[in-house]
């Protein structure tokens, strides 16, 4: 237990190691401090493999190729286990009902009841060790950062003792992108590292991405801004970490993937979207409340549109429609125009993390790589004439001296948000039917944005919600796996997973609203709801990502200092009053989305959309 706890408090501490490793060898009498000088083991595997080229070939022959101990398993799926398992479940809960004596259902019934009592008792967890809110520090700590340009490219540069490490970011912007481009380009980014590049196919880049890098990826970045709930940004993040002495090299396969991407291996393409169509589909049972939130959230901002469109049940049938094209010609001609558009130097920023010995050199080095993508320049135009670009987002006064600060010294500045002028949020209720067993439900109600100084009330009332109310009705009385409420991006979100009922946990939300309204917490409760949620935002951040919240959502430390002060100043009043002022019906516009079995009563309820 002493070694459990003593790990824990290591990876815990003021950057996280995963140190859980070594605890098996250490539970059985291993030496742990060995298990911990990892540079002496890689200096004793580069002196064996000097000795023995053909070490790691050795050991894949005598453990895999020639290893007669092995078991062969293959699993086929049958299309009715579903209909099987429950007419057994009912079969089997019929006898057990039949083989009941009328002593017997009176005994379950009143065991049934005392549950019940016990799960509406409050429980008393004043015996427990608990911090207090005054242990908590008042200040965060600041993280510097330095802003430059290369060739013209604004990039923000971190010094941080990241042992040897090179960290690099790119945000692309999407605002360029033609409407009819957006469905796909979720799949340019799952695709545009896995092609092949410049003179290597796709085993090679592989390859060459695993020897010389820690990973290169590309992903599709939507952040909402802090000051309005109609304006956000959007774009693509190019990720990679190599060693020092790799840099070289791993900027010359970004170059090459800017360059010359292999988008017209037809067959790579092929088994690509064939996996992350699968990917996608498989992802719906284990973050089925995730797909939820995201579609209750559609209507509500234009972020929130956005984010369905890229990463919810949207991009799923979309995706399920690409697998089934026989023919791929249009979806390259597609994957080309969308590299145009994204891979240009002119919708671009950057952030490097590295050490200060080596921030010059990567500076030269980042400096070089945008040399050789500079024939991707192309001034582009935003698509949609409803929407305003700004240089600097809207900010709060405080925040003005950091404007002029920008101007006078003609610093670049690094975001363009756009506001979307003709929005407007609307109430939906949507039901996907899918072959589960159970439902994945939300419900999201607009609110207000990070800056807002009701944001940190919504965020403790969320929380304690989620701890006081809605686990005890969701989990414990209703049999769902989890629920809760969340908030962010402007949105409150109640949720609940791997659940049984349906209507019956939209009705849990309502009357944990209800609850909520009427101020049936204490002053324990807050508290412990303010130490969960700043365990979360004091949570350990490792050198790597330093400073990325500023540079992705453009939320300076300033900001998060104003967002501690108000988190430490929530009152019982406040969360009354934000409960009434958002949450309340008549108060509030909402949407909400489930995905479950068939449902009759929501098909015959015209208020729903069942798709």
């Amino acid at each position: 237990m002493w070694r459990t706890s003593l790990i824990q408090r290591l990876n815990d501490g003021p950057e996280p190691f995963d140190l859980s490793y070594i605890a098996s060898s250490w539970n059985h009498d291993g030496d742990p401090v060995e298990l911990l000088q990892i540079n002496d083991s890689v200096a004793k595997f580069k002196q064996t493999l000097k000795e023995n080229p053909r070490f790691l070939q050795d050991k894949v022959k005598h453990y895999f190729k020639e290893n007669t101990h092995r078991l062969t398993l293959s699993m086929s799926p049958d299309e009715v286990y579903l209909e099987k398992q429950a007419k057994a479940e009912e079969e089997k809960l019929q006898k057990k009902i039949h083989a009941l004596s009328d002593s017997d259902k009176k005994d379950i019934y009143e065991k049934g009841l005392e549950l019940l009592a016990a799960q509406s008792k409050t429980q008393d967890a004043s015996c427990l060790p608990a911090l207090k809110v005054s242990d908590i520090e008042p200040t965060i700590p600041v993280t510097p950062v330095q802003i430059s340009t290369a060739v013209g490219v604004p990039v923000q540069y971190c010094e941080q003792p990241t042992n040897g490490l090179v960290y690099f970011r790119a945000m692309c912007s999407l605002n360029t992108l033609p409407e009819d481009l957006r469905l796909y380009v979720p799949l340019f980014c799952s695709v545009v590292t896995k092609m092949g590049c410049g003179g290597l196919d796709y085993r090679q880049q592989s390859q060459q991405m695993e020897l010389r890098t820690g990973g290169m990826s590309v992903s599709t970045q939507v952040v909402p801004d802090s000051t309005q709930l109609d304006m956000y940004e959007q774009g693509v993040l190019l990720s990679s970490s190599c060693l020092e002495r790799n840099l070289p090299h791993m900027f010359h396969l970004w170059s090459d993937i800017f360059n010359n991407p292999h988008f017209d291996e037809v067959e790579r393409l092929r088994v690509l979207v064939m996996m992350s169509a699968q990917e996608l589909a498989n992802g719906i049972s284990y973050s089925g409340h995730m797909y939820a939130m995201t579609r209750a959230g559609r209507h509500l901002t234009p972020a929130g549109d956005l984010n369905e469109t890229l990463g919810g049940m949207e991009q799923v049938k979309f995706m399920k429609r690409v697998a089934e094209l026989s023919d791929l010609s249009q979806v390259i001609r597609t994957l080309v125009r969308i590299k145009k558009h994204l891979l240009n130097p002119d919708n671009m920023r950057c952030a490097i993390n590295t050490t200060p010995q080596k921030m010059s050199d990567t500076a030269a080095q980042l400096e070089s790589f945008m040399k050789d993508v500079a024939d991707n320049r192309k001034e582009r135009k935003p698509v949609r004439s409803n929407i305003i670009e700004y240089n600097i987002p809207p900010v709060p006064l405080s925040s003005l001296l950091t404007i002029v600060y920008i101007l006078l010294y003609n610093i670049t500045v690094l975001f363009v948000y756009i506001l979307e002028q003709n929005f407007q949020p609307c109430q939906m209720k949507t039901f996907f039917q899918l072959p589960f067993p159970v439902h994945f439900i939300s419900e999201s109600i607009r609110t207000v944005p990070f800056s807002h100084h009701d944001y940190a009330s919504l965020c403790i009332l969320a929380r304690m919600m989620t701890a006081k109310f809605l686990h005890g009705e969701i989990r414990e009385k209703g049999g769902a796996y989890g629920g809760g409420a969340r908030m962010g991006g402007g949105l409150f979100s109640f949720y609940s997973y791997r659940d049984p009922n349906s209507v019956q946990t939209l009705s849990a939300f309502r009357r944990g609203v209800d609850w909520a309204k009427s101020g049936q917490f204490t002053q324990q409760d807050i508290d412990e709801a303010k130490l969960s949620v700043f365990s979360a935002v004091d949570s350990p951040v490792a050198p790597a990502d330093k400073g990325m919240g500023r540079f992705l959502s453009g939320v300076t430390d300033e900001m998060k200092q104003n967002h501690r002060e108000r988190l430490f100043a929530v009152t019982h009043q406040s969360l009354v009053e934000v409960a009434e002022r958002y949450l309340g019906v008549g108060q509030r516009t909402c949407g909400v989305a489930i995905l479950g079995p068939e449902n009759e009563a929501i098909k015959k309820d015209p208020s729903w959309i069942v798709k």
